[in-house]
């Protein structure tokens, strides 16, 4: 099979299409034919080895443990091991896999769901890494209830498109934040208002939120409190810096002090990739309620220039690659 393969860690200059033998899958993995794969952060995270706890969390501590790029898969199922009971050759799957960037993959059973009977290949193959983020943010985090007032910053971007349309399924009031070239995409997802951060500080307005996810910026606690409500709710979702050793993540270290004196809710999590979400997932879009924001489409020879066009900061939405 072809694959794009990073055999150390490094810059999109360490990748290389090239023809791998596919490993065996276990007793309850799925084999998949790849029809398309997402491009996400983590990627990048994982080619490069950076932030370092990323190594020590298991990916391989001097080298890539699966050399092969990419998480977020859609495609059709060609095999399936001996304890599989949900799929079956033949079936449109997507959800999480090992190594994406590829004309096949394994994933796990609990990782995939029958792909929504209304999108392609391609939109399907964009949902997982950033959808479910966005659904257990606004639902199991931020709790967000019909009417409240919830501010997203990063709302043009993979797991902000999908917040924006999240909240406001669940009745929320959105403010969505951006850049100038990236207002349109936002007001198009659904939300009641925009700030352009170019121009305008989010935290020097009058209205106070019940609720804000913060999504892949480093704006200051103190800043996103004075934005909040008394006793509002506050979610950090990831976070990106140059720091080799903490990465985004140095406010999340600091969330269980500042929660000893705060009224607020302060929180951050992990994502958790189950097929119970992805079918949620699925729901929602079949009801129209949720559709992917695809910016760009890249052939898988080309998967360095979609990285490349994911690290520029102005792709709207996500990016795919397709096999």
């Amino acid at each position: 099979m072809k694959a794009i393969v990073a055999d150390t860690y490094g810059s999109v200059d360490v990748l290389e299409l090239r023809d791998i033998d596919a490993s065996p899958i276990a007793d309850d993995e799925v084999l998949i034919e790849v029809r398309a794969a997402g491009v996400d952060r983590g990627v990048w995270h994982l080619m490069t080895g950076l932030p370092y706890p990323i190594r020590l969390a298991g990916y391989g501590l001097r080298t890539p443990k699966n050399p092969v790029l990419g998480m977020d898969v859609s495609g059709v199922v060609t095999a399936v091991g001996a304890a599989v009971t949900r799929f079956r050759p033949g079936d449109h799957v997507f959800g999480f896999a090992k190594g994406s960037f590829a004309t096949s993959t394994r994933a796990l059973e609990r990782k995939l769901a029958p792909k929504p009977a209304n999108l392609t290949f391609e939109q399907a193959a964009v949902v997982a890494v950033s959808g479910l983020p966005a659904l257990q943010a606004v639902r199991d985090h931020g709790k967000v209830q019909p009417g409240q007032q919830v501010l997203i910053t990063g709302a043009s971007g993979g797991v902000g498109s999908y917040a924006v349309q999240l909240a406001k399924a669940f009745g929320a009031v959105v403010t969505g934040v951006g850049s100038t070239a990236k207002l349109d995409l936002v007001r198009s997802l659904g939300a009641d208002h925009v700030i352009d951060y170019t121009t305008t500080d989010f935290a020097a307005g009058p209205v106070r939120y019940d609720v804000i996810l913060d999504i892949g910026g480093n704006p200051t606690l103190s800043r996103l409190r004075r934005t909040l409500t008394p006793t509002g709710t506050l979610v950090i979702i990831g976070g990106e810096s140059d720091h080799r050793w903490l990465g985004g993540y140095a406010r999340q270290l600091r969330l269980p002090l500042v929660n000893l004196y705060a009224r607020q809710r302060l929180r951050s999590f992990v994502s958790s990739e189950n097929s119970a979400d992805l079918l949620a997932m699925k729901e929602l879009i079949e009801a129209g309620a949720v559709t992917p924001a695809i910016d760009r489409t890249f052939p898988l020879s080309q998967a360095p220039d979609a990285i490349r066009y994911l690290l520029s900061g102005g792709v709207k939405g996500k990016v795919v690659i397709t096999t």
